[in-house]
Formats: structure tokens, sequence, C-alpha cells
């Protein structure tokens, strides 16, 4: 299977592949991300959020030449589709009118992550390309109803384009950071009335009497945790959903990738009510916002954890890039832009192939026109040549 130069092992446990060896190919890689590590998938499966009862079995594509590891993909094959942010519910609604099983499914992603980043990781592009290869014939040999790839960067989403798999647009909000010496630098950069609501939601949270605090790595407490993760839990129960992750994961994370991860605690009268996470990578010179919660209501505390602390944060550390995530264009006005993301799918149905094809090609052409009309809105001053990633 694939170019004869590589030999190629699935396998469906993290710890079965050298940590080292895994790590040095994501430091290598362009695309590489704190959330790509060993570690990172390692605490997924030994917190059992990923295994065959939570619908995310493993089986991580590698490629060795020799003893040494050239590429690796993170598959999964998943019998439902949560945790993905890139909805195809229809399109197993769809198929299962055609009489036809939509899952199991062949998924390559980071679990409940949705971050732009490598899925093909590579020592190099020839491993790269071997690896995109060896993707393909896998789900074709699979049997399975379909492939999909989340948030792969450009070159990595049109290389699989090119073996026949069809491109999907979506919109992201990133902040940037073009060296603002502080905040009220940040707020000098903005239209008035954008930099007036700002400063009147931050000045709600301190009349309701609320403390800001952020604590980066070991200063993290394991009571620190406990609580974040009933914040967490409460954000999935209010929304009748039940949390992806549990503190066991999190406690790994905070073991075994401690330099990575950032936290805000908010507390009132000194009571902690909510709290923020935040995963940065200060070589690459990014912050992603992760996840979020409080268990007390205080207007525009939401804004504040999420968007206002991550960007002190990012302007303190002199990083380059605050990724807010997916969905609510309200972030627009808080100082992040729209950047267009991207996911390739394949459909072993022809009939589901030629429908997907038509439906994602209109998707895009929506996707670009909105990010055009989103441009039009933004919080800053000027616009400038390059406001688009």
């Amino acid at each position: 299977m694939g170019d004869s130069e590589y030999r190629v092992s699935i396998c469906d446990d993290a710890s079965a592949v050298d940590a080292r060896a895994w790590d040095r190919l994501v430091a290598a890689d362009p695309d590489g991300n704190p959330f790509l590590r060993h570690a990172f998938f390692a605490a997924l499966q030994e917190s059992a959020s990923t295994d065959t009862h939570s619908g995310w079995q493993p089986q991580f594509v590698t490629l060795w030449r020799g003893d040494e590891l050239a590429a690796l993909v993170p598959l999964y094959v998943k019998s439902h589709s949560f945790g993905e942010y890139v909805f195809d519910w229809s399109w197993a609604e769809a198929q299962e009118q055609l009489g036809e099983a939509y899952y199991p499914k062949l998924l390559v992603a980071v679990p409940f992550t949705p971050v732009a980043g490598s899925r093909l990781v590579a020592a190099d592009e020839r491993a790269r390309s071997a690896a995109a290869e060896v993707l393909v014939q896998v789900a074709r040999a699979s049997g399975l109803s379909s492939l999909h790839v989340l948030f792969p960067p450009a070159a990595q989403a049109d290389a699989l384009v090119s073996k026949g798999m069809l491109m999907r647009a979506n919109v992201q909000f990133h902040w940037r950071n073009p060296g603002y010496a502080d905040f009220e630098d940040f707020l000098a950069s903005l239209v008035q009335t954008k930099r007036k609501k700002i400063r009147a939601e931050r000045r709600k949270v301190h009349e309701a009497h609320v403390d800001l605090e952020r604590k980066v790595g070991t200063e993290i407490t394991g009571r620190d945790w406990r609580f974040f993760q009933q914040c967490y839990d409460n954000t999935y129960f209010q929304h009748g959903s039940r949390p992806y992750l549990n503190l066991r994961f999190f406690r790994a994370l905070a073991q075994s990738m401690p330099e990575h991860l950032m936290l805000v605690i908010a507390r009132r009268r000194g009571e902690p009510i909510a709290s923020a996470l935040g995963v940065f990578d200060a070589q690459r010179s990014v912050l992603y916002g992760r996840y979020w919660g409080a268990v007390e209501h205080v207007p525009c505390l939401h804004f504040e954890c999420c968007y206002y602390q991550m960007i002190e944060f990012s302007i303190e550390r002199r990083l380059a890039r605050f990724e807010g995530g997916a969905q609510g264009e309200h972030k627009l006005a808080r100082g992040l832009d729209p950047v267009e993301t991207r996911s390739v799918h394949w459909l072993r149905s022809p009939e589901m192939q030629a429908a997907v094809r038509r439906f994602v090609l209109r998707e895009r052409d929506a996707v670009a026109a909105n990010i055009d009309e989103m441009g039009e809105h933004r919080a800053f001053r000027e616009r400038g040549p390059d406001w688009q990633e």
C-alpha cells in the first residue's frame, strides 16, 4: 500500500508509537501545533474520551522509513458526528434515505478541537505525499461510507482534492497582533463605537466586583482544575449536552504539557465563578481559545474571559495571533477577523459524492461572500491591504 519506500502501520493506541519520534514530526512540521503532540492524543485515550464506547475509535496511520517515523495521520473510525465542528448531519440523513448506512465513517481530525493544523504530519514533502496516498487507499479499502479531513492547511487540502476529495469552506475568527504595546494600544486601533463598547463591557464586569486572574502551567493548581471542570461541564449541561472531556483528561494535560496551558479564573468577592482555558505555543506565537464556563451569570463576563483576557495575554507574551474559534459574528466587534478554514471529503456512493460536490461549491461561494461582507464591518479604523490571512 502506498510508496514502496515506506512501511505502513495502523494502530489503535497512541502509546504504541514512540512519543519522542511523534513529537519530532510535529515540531518539524510547519503546520504543527500543541494539539498534535503525542501527549494530547494520549490524554484523550487515557481519559477514555476517545475509544470505541465514545464513538471515536483511533486508527492512527503511520509511515516508516526503515525504523524512522516519517509520517502520521490521526485517523478515527466514527459512529456519529459529535465533537467535529464541521457539520454533516444532513449528509448522513440523505444517505440513510437512500437505504445506505453513513456510519461508521472515517475521520481525520484532532478530537473536539476546531483548530487548523497539519493532518498529514510528515518529516518532508515526499513523506507527506505518500501519507496522502495511503490515507485515500485506506478509505477505499475500508468499505466504510466516507472519509473526512477536518481543518487541514491549504496545501494539504489541495493535495487531497487532487486525489478526488471535495473541499468545503467554513469561517473562524482570529485576532492578530501587529505589536501592540498594551490593551489600550489595541483599543486605539478600533473605531470609536467599538472601543466604547469594549470599555463599557469591561466596566460592567469590574462594577460587578469581579476580579480576573491568569495562571500559566504549573501555577494552575489541582483545585483550579477541579473548578474549571465544573465550569466546563456546566456549559454542556446548559445546552442539554454531555461533556466530551473529563477531569482525567485535563489533569493529564497539566502533567504532560503544562508549558502550553493558560487558565483564566474569574472571582466575585473572592469566590471563583467562571473560568476559560487557552492553549498557547510560544515558539509558533499563537494562542488558541478553547473552553469556557461559569457557575454564576455576570453580564459581559464571557467576553472578558474568552476575548479580552486572551488578547491581553497575547499582547503581554507578544504572540502574533489569537484564534477565537468558530461561529459568532459578535467576535467582529471585539477585534477578531473572519478567516476561511477548510475541510475535505470523499463519499463512496457516487450519488452522494455528486450531491455533496454541488453542495460544497454553492457553500464555498456563500462563505467567500460572507467573509467579504464581514470585512466591511471590522472593528478597526482602517481595513488595510492584508486583513485576511
